[in-house]
């Protein structure tokens, strides 16, 4: 059974499945999730909690208590939408440097996994919902009436994560973003995954706009 108005973006770190999901969310009146901001969420409370985030059992242990609420955007700061853990605003918490080093490792817990994509489906079967993140089109939500995998190479990628460091004025130099990036693809093989009926884009040379107009092209080809 296809679930009606949902659309799902997969793909790799810092291929721009962010900002093609909330342009593309916006386009189409949708609700605009993205899935990474629960385990980015996860993973800054285990920092801040002095838990490890390689320990599986207490990584789940946390997803299961903590209370993580995703909002539109609350301040006009350049965000995307408002993340809450526990009532406090982490918004910008989530991007740093050290929830970029630990997220893959949180991530990869089966158990930790489980609860989380329990949580994004039970949002997801509602409809009319952009949902992106690593295994959506196929584990959370292989139903979705459109299934979207994004590409894009190695070198792009870890530029557009130095113009967003350089953006909130952190330093940030190309090799050593290059070669984490390179790291979390490697941490991340074994839970992305590309759904057979996936519609691929590459965006090394696509604007974000043009990936809208091609995607609503091809919802428009399928009949609405």
């Amino acid at each position: 059974m296809t679930i009606p108005d949902t659309i799902t973006i997969d793909g790799p770190a810092g291929a721009g499945k962010s900002t093609l999901g909330e342009l593309l969310a916006r386009r189409l009146g949708y609700l605009y999730f993205d899935t990474g901001v629960m385990y980015r969420a996860l993973t800054l409370a285990a920092l801040q909690r002095g838990v490890d985030p390689s320990d599986a059992a207490a990584s789940a242990g946390l997803a299961r208590d903590l209370a993580i609420d995703v909002q539109p955007a609350t301040v006009a700061d350049g965000r995307q939408y408002t993340v809450l853990v526990d009532g406090a605003d982490v918004t910008w918490d989530l991007r740093s440097a050290a929830v970029d080093r630990a997220v893959s490792v949180v991530a990869r817990h089966p158990a930790v996994r489980a609860v989380l994509r329990a949580r994004q489906r039970s949002l997801g079967l509602r409809g009319r919902v952009v949902m992106v993140g690593r295994d959506i089109g196929t584990i959370v939500l292989p139903e979705a009436r459109l299934k979207i995998y994004l590409e894009a190479s190695l070198r792009a990628r870890a530029a557009r994560r130095v113009a967003e460091l350089r953006d909130r004025g952190l330093a940030a130099e190309p090799g050593p973003i290059e070669a984490d990036v390179a790291r979390r693809d490697a941490l991340d093989q074994h839970v992305m995954g590309r759904a057979p009926d996936a519609m691929v884009l590459n965006n090394d040379e696509l604007t974000p706009e043009q990936e809208v107009e091609l995607i609503v092209q091809r919802l428009a080809q399928a009949g609405g």
